[in-house]
């Protein structure tokens, strides 16, 4: 593999470039997990949301706001999950 000199169309991309790119898409599915983890499988979607908010805000993402709320969501499905567990023994709930 060989390695090309940027050139005036072509941004250099720095491996610092490269982890926070990483860290604003472990917000965004942080998020998006936290979210779907409220309807679905928060057993497992809820600490994922967790794990990855938490990596996000300490590789110091742009999007903090996206990775705190993915955090915030991924607590709320384990609250979810253990008040579920609490009341009838069930991991799951329906309307009605």
């Amino acid at each position: 593999m060989a390695l090309t000199a940027p050139t005036a169309n072509t941004p250099s991309a720095t491996p610092s470039d490269a982890r926070r790119r990483d860290a604003d898409g472990m917000a965004v599915a942080s998020f998006v997990l936290g979210l779907i983890g409220l309807l679905l499988f928060n057993a497992v979607f809820g600490p994922c949301a967790i794990i990855l908010g938490t990596l996000a805000i300490a590789r110091q993402t742009q999007r903090r706001g996206r990775a705190l709320l993915g955090l915030a969501l991924g607590v709320a499905d384990v609250i979810l999950l253990i008040v579920l567990v609490t009341l009838d023994n069930s991991v799951f709930w329906q309307f009605g």
